[in-house]
């Protein structure tokens, strides 16, 4: 038995509130003082594909007033706690931007900042290039990728592009201060921890434009705290994957910083600009594996096609007045004539941030023809993914082979893809006929609809019955596989991080002997730090869940605007 909520909260001016039961039956809300304040009956009997189990819709939309509720039935049974209010994502949406501070490298973490969760600086040494025998390399800084100490070009772009188009579109969604270093600078706090990357991924990049594909140990470290970690680091060969994400990420900064560090951005630009000279120098893919015996994060993949669709983009968008935009648009005609799928948003494929740069781009640089492309895509995934939402009780943007190592990323990056489809349908709204625009303001609300159910999962409405994010909700998950967090003699975990989460197909030894074979996807999760095919935190799926909760803050803070302004 149980009753599955966003342990988080629901908007109170929202009338998807919505929950799911393993029982039928009649259902009541009460709220902290142990008021019914909604009675209602559950819905009609789901058999859900992605858990195997029978299960019945609960909605309780209509409920509006602020406070502290939980779900009974007619046993007695109770949900966990949660909120109804407004802006009820704005501490786990802040939690997950300041996660990545605990992640910085080759720095103390100050107890003023970081609270209990101090450590002395890291990894503070010169690094080795490797296979070029005793050269050495100033790389110190940047995040450390996941719940190793590994720092990777290719997440930390796709971090920061998560991040900044984040920002640059939802803007009011990063207007708290953090309490990071940084803080109180008349920067917004999301640019300055961007920046703690940015600056550390400029080191990575050589004379020639050439970016070296990562910064790590030869073998992964044991579980001891990053200062303790004395093994040399390498910095391995350069791949044309870490070239076209630098360049493309360093494009899309420098777009981003000029009104903020002038003299940065100009850093950025110029070393975009050199990047993509290697890349049009090096035309056939440059991809990486791991030496023999190295068994850090490979990030390998098969193709750099969407790599450099993304680099393309960002180029054709940083271009100053005058400067030539010939070859931008010839690569971006070129990669799109292949039939590149151009709606992922993940370091394997990051063509979607692609879409992201040419659909948010207001002058429309691109061309109508290019942007068509891209527009069609977009539209048409979205609208795939709706209708499988309603395949499955909970709403999700899912289908059973979805549960993959950090399914979460998947479940965040499809809100990403809806929320992009949905800015576009509210840019072109205002010239489209009355009967047009009424069509489009309902595919609208079902797309966010869909993004609400991903972050309602992701916060606890999901069959393990675990929030994804540690420190939110009743049963937030509490075991993630970080070294810091299974070294630091603290029980509780810092706030804020995203949980891989199930995996159907688990790769570690843990979860391969515990879990059993054929169990429905959604329920192959364990809370152990030793699952790392099921429980890795890494800084590119709090980045995705971070553009979420961004998207639906700003929703939020716009029907409240309008209800205080009498709208």
């Amino acid at each position: 038995m149980a009753i599955m909520v966003n342990q988080v909260g629901y908007e109170a001016e929202d009338a998807g509130k919505r929950a799911v039961a393993s029982a039928p039956g009649g259902y009541v809300l009460k709220n902290a003082a142990g008021e019914t304040v909604w009675r209602g009956e559950a819905g009609d009997a789901v058999r859900d594909p992605l858990c195997g189990e029978t299960l019945y819709p609960l909605d309780f939309g209509s409920v509006r007033a602020a406070g502290k509720y939980r779900l009974e039935n007619e046993s007695g049974e109770r949900s966990d706690t949660f909120a109804i209010g407004r802006d009820v994502f704005s501490g786990v949406h802040n939690a997950m931007v300041k996660a990545l501070y605990f992640q910085r490298c080759g720095c103390a973490l100050e107890e003023k900042y970081a609270g209990p969760y101090t450590h002395a600086a890291c990894h503070m040494a010169e690094s080795r290039i490797y296979g070029e025998g005793d050269r050495g390399l100033e790389a110190r800084g940047g995040w450390h990728d996941a719940g190793d100490y590994g720092r990777y070009i290719t997440p930390g772009a796709v971090t920061v592009g998560h991040l900044l188009y984040a920002y640059k579109l939802y803007p009011q969604s990063f207007r708290e201060l953090l309490h990071i270093p940084e803080s109180g600078n008349k920067v917004a706090d999301v640019l300055n921890e961007c920046r703690y990357e940015l600056e550390w991924m400029l080191k990575m990049q050589r004379e020639d434009g050439g970016v070296y594909h990562k910064l790590t140990a030869w073998q992964h470290a044991p579980f001891v705290m990053p200062e303790e970690d004395e093994d040399d680091f390498y910095a391995y060969p350069v791949s044309s994957l870490a070239v076209a994400d630098f360049c493309a990420c360093m494009a899309l900064a420098a777009r981003m910083y000029d009104s903020v560090d002038r003299m940065f951005a100009w850093r950025m630009e110029a070393a975009a600009k050199l990047s993509w000279q290697w890349l049009e120098k090096h035309p056939e893919p440059v991809l990486f594996v791991n030496p023999e015996g190295s068994n850090t994060g490979e990030y390998g993949d098969s193709t750099d096609a969407d790599e450099r669709l993304w680099a393309a983009a960002e180029m054709l968008l940083a271009a100053r007045r005058g400067e030539d935009r010939s070859g931008y648009m010839a690569a971006l005609q070129r990669i799109l004539a292949t039939g590149l799928a151009v709606t992922d948003f993940g370091w394997t494929d990051v063509a979607g941030f692609a879409a992201l740069a040419v659909l948010t781009d207001f002058r429309q640089t691109a061309g109508k023809e290019i942007r068509e492309i891209f527009r069609g895509q977009v539209l048409r995934e979205a609208d795939r993914l709706t209708d499988m939402s309603t395949r499955n009780v909970f709403g999700m943007a899912m289908e059973a082979e979805d549960f993959c190592w950090g399914s979460n990323m998947v479940v965040t990056n499809r809100g990403i893809l809806l929320a992009l489809a949905w800015e576009i349908l509210r840019t072109e709204i205002k010239d489209m006929s009355r009967d047009q625009a009424r069509e489009a303001a309902a595919r609208m609300d079902r797309y966010q609809e869909v993004i609400q159910a991903q972050i309602d999962y992701l916060l606890g409405k999901n069959i393990t019955g675990y929030s994804f994010v540690t420190g939110y909700g009743d049963h937030a998950y509490r075991h993630p596989h970080l070294r810091t967090t299974a070294a630091d003699g603290i029980d509780e975990p810092m706030a804020g991080w995203v949980s891989g989460g199930p995996n159907g197909k688990p790769g570690d030894e843990l979860a391969v002997r515990e879990i059993p074979a054929g169990t429905p996807p959604m329920k192959c999760y364990l809370d152990r730090e030793e699952c790392y095919s099921l429980n890795e935190m890494t800084i590119y799926w709090n980045s995705s869940a971070v553009f979420v909760t961004a998207f639906l803050r700003s929703r939020a803070l716009a029907v409240e605007s309008h209800r205080d302004s009498g709208i």
